[in-house]
């Protein structure tokens, strides 16, 4: 039986079998150097990709306007709420029990593994799509839509049907391509960015746009997943699709209990990223909900720092804490955590000096309004990068349950802050929301991995 090859040896930027370089209770400058190559090349692709996004967003704010882009902007995150309100982040448990596996590296179960993590996903996908297409049925006009709007609707629910996600990040993280991660979702931006411009040059309307966006994102899965299933090949997992399908929660037990928890973790942070925008077209309209998500692009670019870290990050932190390494663990993620926040610190300043001349530039001047959206909301990102390796640190330690608590704490703040703020400032209230959302996700997760890492590391030490 072919054995794994966890970290491929063509991918010149991740540490092949870099596990060996670890020493115990430390982790060496070999091991933050060669993961530190993988998070550069996953920044560079993450920001060129969000750069790309941004264009495509620019080109089609200049061409439809702010009312018809307001639209557009609520008709995308109706379907990208109901997905991820629905949505198990598959990933997350099937690289932890795919970590507990390694050892007893077994290719047919592993094969398992990742198909109830594929089903997992299908399903989800599904019930996302119908949840669109029903509320945009029933909550259309409360949302700042119109009855025409709907079939825009119905046209983007098949994206969000065909949407797997979680199976192929699981794949290419567990494989160490993190290079082919960075690169690989350019392609498709690339793909949006040329039918957006021509779309531009044309002054289409609003329904080629959806259907732009329909389409790509169709073309994205699609190629995510073709190089997902080769990944999985590569490291000497049987293929998912002939795998044995019975009786999976029995062979896999914790599975589904994980994935659940990280399941409403994702529905209450969705109720926060995406919820604000439908709300802020609730009260405001559409035209507010456009300048209110274009602060918001601007400042995912910042927030792709976190997720790149923990895209590299949280395998390696998942192994030490299996190996018992706490103090390695501590240190991988308290280092992590100083760098993203002077990173966050940096983006903020740029923003403060830069953000309205860029916004003018590249999206006119009719747009500018967003800055002040976008300092506030720069706040709130700051925030999150900070938390993000205490919660891959959470996960890593067995403990979704204290992430769901404090997820759920932290949303109930968002909406009592938002509800106070939005009727005195308008769209900058859901951004003073974000930012009490961060402080309390920020300040609890910190306080609980410290407290059992601490335990850990004192139980191992007797």
């Amino acid at each position: 039986m072919s054995q794994p090859t966890r970290y491929p040896a063509e991918i010149a930027d991740t540490p092949a079998a870099q596990d060996a370089d670890v020493p115990s209770g430390k982790p060496g400058k070999s091991f933050f150097g060669s993961r530190f190559v993988s998070i550069l090349h996953l920044f560079g692709g993450n920001i060129a990709n969000s750069l790309l996004m941004l264009l495509g967003t620019a080109l089609a704010a200049r061409t439809l306007g702010t009312e018809q882009f307001g639209v557009f902007v609520l008709v995308l995150t109706l379907g990208r709420f109901s997905e991820r309100l629905v949505r198990f982040e598959s990933w997350q448990p099937l690289i932890r029990f795919a970590a507990s596996e390694e050892q007893s590296f077994d290719s047919d179960r592993m094969g398992s593994l990742f198909l109830y993590g594929l089903l997992l996903d299908t399903a989800s996908c599904l019930l996302a799509a119908a949840l669109t297409i029903g509320g945009g049925l029933l909550l259309m006009q409360t949302i700042g839509l119109q009855s025409e709007d709907l079939p825009f609707v119905m046209i983007f629910a098949a994206a969000i049907a065909l949407n797997i996600r979680g199976f192929p990040t699981a794949a290419l993280r567990l494989g160490g391509q993190f290079r082919t991660l960075a690169y690989l979702q350019t392609v498709s931006s690339f793909v949006r960015i040329m039918l957006a411009f021509a779309a531009f040059l044309m002054g289409w309307d609003i329904l080629a746009f959806i259907l732009i966006w329909t389409g790509v994102q169709i073309f994205d899965t699609a190629l995510f997943l073709f190089i997902s299933f080769r990944s999985l090949k590569r490291q000497g997992v049987a293929n998912p699709l002939k795998a044995d399908w019975r009786n999976l929660p029995q062979r896999f037990p914790g599975f589904m209990s994980f994935a659940w928890s990280t399941n409403i973790s994702s529905t209450l942070r969705t109720m926060t990223q995406e919820a604000d925008t439908l709300l802020v077209g609730a009260l405001g309209g559409a035209s507010s909900a456009g300048l209110y998500h274009i602060a918001k692009r601007v400042a995912k670019v910042a927030m792709q720092i976190g997720a790149n870290v923990q895209a590299v990050m949280y395998p390696d932190m998942a192994r030490l804490w299996a190996r018992l390494e706490i103090h390695a663990f501590r240190t991988v993620t308290f280092r992590l955590q100083l760098a993203l926040m002077a990173i966050g610190l940096a983006a903020l300043v740029a923003t403060i000096l830069f953000g309205k001349q860029a916004l003018a530039l590249v999206l006119g001047s009719e747009f500018v309004a967003a800055y002040g959206l976008l300092i506030a909301q720069m706040v709130a990102v700051i925030l999150i990068l900070h938390a993000a390796p205490s919660r891959s640190a959470l996960l890593s330690m067995h403990r979704p349950g204290v992430v769901l608590i404090v997820a759920a704490l932290s949303t109930v703040l968002f909406f009592i802050t938002a509800f106070v703020t939005m009727p005195i400032y308008g769209a900058l209230g859901a951004n003073l929301a974000h930012i009490a959302f961060g402080l309390l996700t920020a300040v609890a997760l910190d306080v609980f991995w410290w407290r059992e890492s601490r335990r850990a590391m004192e139980g191992t030490t007797d």
